[in-house]
């Protein structure tokens, strides 16, 4: 599953498949009531959770957030590395970052309310809320359901890698749902719905279309409605549009047009990305939310229950996972399944999941892999996103 939007040249395999979909990570030691923050320059011994993390700044990533929710609540904080590589300044504790495809998990949680309201059958070919607009060469929007959209399973083109294949070109730049939608429909389709399982940001772009025209109202009041606001997440959003800059106090995110070449990429029009990537969040507003979603604050039991029926959706960086409505799953080194989603954009990539005991947990890194080594050596590439899924599954395995 590529990610919410990555240059075309960015290999399926290195998708962060979990990373986009459900990876998780951490926990430190001894986890106090209430939230302890710490920056990995502080102890005198470092936890084995700094440890972890600050390999991945040793191995080049310019800085680490990341946050551990325990089952009873109790949270642990760290960050290590840099927030700016020129000043040296530490990122932010909790501080907000761009949580990518993270966002589908919000659009899927808005539509199993709708579901649960009697306002979307999740069996309803899409044409029924979206008459005759999806059409293509091989596309009909009265053969793809809206549990096939949630599940990536129809076969619908991408759009991401034309909008945003200049990652540096399109941060000022705003581009509609509806045209963005045009883009994708210009291609045909890549197989019949339902014949298979294949990551398309194009699904969840629909999805964003069908609950405004549902509800007949924005996709962002929606998500702040129905998710935010009752949960009490301060830094959880989606940005307005033309916004650029993040609202709150944030690391700088780093882009490469050449492998090390990091520019500061922190302000941007997430446009692009819309209902399949465009939110911002914190790590340990996150992992609230996805407590709270699988742990039925948001949605009953059978809604939470459909949403984790699965089909396969591996690749070689987790051969075994799956995805269900919204919610991607893979099994951890230690046992179990760990829910979640994750995601990437320029400046961040995020792997987090709640691991089978309920702890949740987030990893930020500020840059992407192929900001740091070239997107050519696919080898080196693959290890890049693998070292931050190890360091999820290590910290979830910990708990």
């Amino acid at each position: 599953m590529t990610d919410t939007i990555t240059p075309p040249t960015q290999r399926r395999p290195v998708r962060t498949v979990i990373g986009i979909s459900a990876a998780a990570v951490l926990v430190a030691g001894a986890v106090t009531a209430g939230a302890l923050f710490r920056t990995a320059d502080q102890p005198a011994t470092a936890s084995p959770l700094e440890t972890r993390l600050q390999a991945l700044v040793d191995a080049g990533y310019p800085g680490v957030l990341a946050s551990v929710t325990d089952p009873e609540g109790n949270v642990v904080n760290v960050t290590v590395g840099e927030g700016n590589i020129e000043t040296g300044e530490k990122p932010p504790v909790d501080g907000e970052v761009r949580i990518a495809s993270n966002t589908k998990m919000f659009v899927s949680t808005v539509v199993m309310q709708l579901v649960e309201e009697g306002r979307v059958d999740l069996d309803a070919p899409i044409d029924t809320y979206l008459p005759g607009l999806i059409v293509g060469d091989g596309i009909d929007g009265t053969r793809i359901t809206v549990h096939q959209l949630l599940q990536q399973v129809t076969g619908l083109p991408e759009y991401a890698d034309q909008i945003a294949a200049d990652a540096f070109g399109a941060q000022e730049l705003y581009i509609s749902p509806r045209d963005m939608l045009d883009v994708a429909l210009t291609r045909p389709a890549a197989f019949a719905p339902g014949e298979r399982w294949e990551y398309s940001n194009t699904n969840y772009l629909v999805l964003g279309l069908m609950v405004e025209a549902v509800t007949d109202r924005a996709l962002a009041q929606q998500i702040d409605e129905r998710i935010v606001q009752p949960l009490g997440l301060e830094h959880t959003y989606f940005p307005a549009p033309g916004e650029r800059e993040l609202r709150g106090e944030h690391p700088i995110g780093y882009h490469a047009d050449s492998p090390g070449d990091l520019r500061d990429i922190s302000e941007m029009d997430t446009s692009f990305a819309w209902s399949a990537g465009a939110m911002v969040s914190t790590p340990s507003e996150l992992n609230s939310f996805m407590k709270a979603v699988l742990g039925g604050e948001l949605l009953d039991e059978a809604s939470v229950a459909e949403m984790q029926r699965s089909v396969p959706a591996g690749d070689e960086l987790w051969p075994e996972a799956a995805y269900g409505l919204g919610l991607q799953s893979h099994p951890l080194s230690c046992g179990g399944l760990a829910w979640g989603h994750g995601g990437d954009i320029p400046g961040t990539q995020t792997r987090n999941a709640v691991g089978p005991d309920g702890t949740a947990v987030t990893i930020a890194v500020t840059s992407l892999p192929w900001a740091i080594v070239s997107q050519e050596d696919e080898e080196n590439l693959l290890a890049y996103y693998k070292m931050v899924a190890d360091a999820l599954d290590e910290t979830l395995c910990d708990a």
